[in-house]
């Protein structure tokens, strides 16, 4: 008999690979899961093929090597302002694994953890095994404002931490600078941390800006800041991600990493040190080149008959499908349309405990245009004829 941990053992298949899986069955278009087509900076793959070749192929620091905790640093302070030193930076392998770090170091058994749903997936599982209480508040489809009684309501006497995400996965809101006080206010009054996940921080459209939580005042020592190479540089498969944070916060973090990965391939940081030094036209131009995909996936997804929800950032956009007359539930029809119009999708309410909104579906643009092109078509073709 198999005695298998019961919060892992309750957890089923991630959606991402469910609906991965079944696209790859059904030789659908997946705009499902969040890994970005055609946006590959050449130099920074043929730069690892370099590093790769010259080595060193040993274990570095855990903390990762000096050349990317200083180029994180430098990137931190030219894009954010922000003063951290290279020795408040650890790398991670990805920014999954920095979360998971972040809350083993930093969370009791009984510590109460607010959350912001929809949230992703790997958020709750984490939070519970390392003891925690998750808090959730909703913002819910279609303008997703924060509920601000509900949200200063979820904190209390046992709140250790709130995890920030911004902009948001799967909703893509840009939390703005008002909202970002509120829960800065919060913060302070209740003596708690914030775990920022900033992984989309440079994909924000329609002149939005980024706001790192750690630029408010008084906010640096409450908050650890998680990254991503990856999402700045779509290359989701290399798994480097980083932690920024003072001293005192970072300490009980790379402790717990110590006993996750450890370390990460030195030619991937090697790499990623380089192209955060050398890359920023890339970095910059990025988000431009998604908002024309992301209109370009709207206008489609609109001529097909969806309702599309504004998106102020991220990979991905949200699409109301109630005015096409399905008689089901979003993961039901994702599923329809992956098997029967061969374009894959996620159900919103994946991203929901219990009841939840059950008629919009998460399509991701950081695809080509030919994918969006094919895409949009079937589904036009599906549901006009």
């Amino acid at each position: 008999m198999v005695h298998a941990n019961s919060l892992f053992a309750t957890c089923g298949t991630t959606i991402f690979e469910t609906m991965s899986r079944l696209a790859n069955t059904h030789d659908a278009v997946n705009l499902g899961q969040g890994f970005p087509e055609g946006l590959e900076p050449a130099a920074l793959v043929d730069h690892l093929a370099q590093c790769a070749r010259s080595g060193p192929h040993q274990y570095p620091s855990m903390m990762g090597t000096p050349s990317l905790r200083q180029a994180v640093a430098a990137h931190e302070a030219h894009y954010w302002g922000t003063d951290a030193r290279p020795d408040e930076v650890m790398v991670t392998s990805g920014a999954t694994e920095a979360l998971a770090a972040c809350l083993f170091g930093l969370i009791e058994p009984g510590d109460e953890v607010v959350l912001i749903e929809p949230l992703y997936d790997s958020y709750l599982p984490i939070v519970r095994r390392a003891g925690g209480v998750p808090k959730l508040v909703r913002i819910e489809p279609p303008h997703w404002e924060l509920p601000r009684e509900a949200l200063a309501a979820a904190f209390g006497p046992r709140t250790r931490l709130m995890l920030l995400n911004t902009p948001t996965n799967p909703c893509g809101k840009v939390f703005d600078a008002d909202e970002m006080a509120f829960v800065a206010q919060l913060l302070e009054r209740h003596d708690a941390i914030a775990i920022c996940d900033e992984v989309y921080e440079h994909l924000t459209f329609d002149g939005r800006r980024h706001l790192s939580l750690a630029t408010l005042p008084g906010m640096r020592g409450r908050t650890v800041k998680v990254g991503s190479a990856g999402k700045i540089f779509s290359l989701t498969g290399w798994k480097v991600g980083w932690v920024v944070a003072e001293a005192e916060l970072l300490a009980p973090i790379a402790k717990a990493h110590q006993y996750l990965t450890f370390t990460t391939a030195p030619a991937l940081q090697e790499t990623v040190a380089w192209g955060l030094g050398h890359l920023r036209d890339y970095v910059e131009g990025l988000a431009g080149v998604l908002e024309r995909r992301r209109d370009r996936l709207a206008a489609g997804l609109v001529r097909a008959g969806f309702d599309v929800l504004p998106t102020g950032g991220s990979y991905f956009l949200t699409a109301d499908f109630g005015g096409l007359g399905f008689n089901g539930d979003d993961m039901t029809f994702c599923r329809h349309i992956t098997q029967a119009a061969g374009v894959a999708a996620i159900p919103v309410s994946a991203f929901y405990q219990g009841a939840a909104p059950s008629h919009f579906a998460r399509f991701c643009f950081a695809k080509t245009d030919d994918a969006i092109d094919r895409a949009t078509g079937r589904l036009e073709k599906f549901f006009k004829g």
